[in-house]
């Protein structure tokens, strides 16, 4: 599959996504996971800054996965995908990547998105997942969004935020690549630059993916 660069009005669009801040673009990735169509939004915002916060302080992953590369990202809506079998393994997707660096610069945000730093974003993005998903950082993660499912005296029972690793996630890619804005943003382009070309003519999906 090939898509074809947005034009200029097309372009006028996605760059008035820079009027919306990091943590809104997080509270929306919230909105719309299931389990929180009915959240109050100040909630919401409270999660995400949380979620926020917490993959940013997170330390780069000691140890680099294992990376292979495919060129069918855009047909499948994806631009990385980690799987933990046989060894865990970040699948990167070099259409989608030329895809995003090409937006990149024309849509003027190279101070944001060094060159190479989409690739090491996702590379970051997925790695960090693991640790998000096992051992002691996904309870750390638990008790910083501060979800209270059950309390029993001094004792509390934290639940899980649908959502919220992935928005963790994005914040330490941010941070780790020192980018200057979150790769939400740059996903959100994504999504409007092949929107015209998915057969419902919407955004194909998440473009992280996870297998166990």
């Amino acid at each position: 599959m090939t898509v074809a660069l947005p034009d200029r009005a097309e372009l006028a669009a996605i760059k008035a996504l820079e009027a919306t801040d990091d943590i809104e673009f997080d509270v929306r990735l919230l909105a719309n996971t299931p389990t929180h169509e009915s959240r109050d939004p100040a909630l919401l915002r409270q999660w995400a800054s949380a979620a926020d916060e917490f993959g940013a302080s997170l330390a780069p992953v000691a140890r680099a996965p294992h990376v292979v590369e495919s060129g069918d990202g855009l047909a499948k809506g994806l631009l990385a995908r980690y799987t933990s079998r046989p060894v865990p393994t970040v699948e990167l997707f070099t259409d989608t990547l030329a895809l995003a660096d090409e937006l990149i610069d024309r849509l003027g945000w190279r101070h944001w998105y060094p060159a190479g730093s989409v690739r090491a974003a996702a590379i970051a993005h997925e790695a960090v997942h693991e640790q998000l998903h096992h051992g002691p950082a996904k309870t750390a993660l638990k008790r910083s969004l501060g979800h209270v499912v059950l309390r029993a005296g001094r004792h509390r029972l934290y639940g899980h935020v649908a959502g919220a690793d992935e928005i963790a996630a994005h914040a330490h890619a941010r941070t780790v690549c020192g980018l200057g804005r979150s790769p939400l943003l740059l996903t959100a382009a994504l999504a409007t630059a092949t929107a015209a070309e998915s057969p419902h003519g919407s955004s194909q999906g998440s473009p992280h993916g996870r297998k166990k």
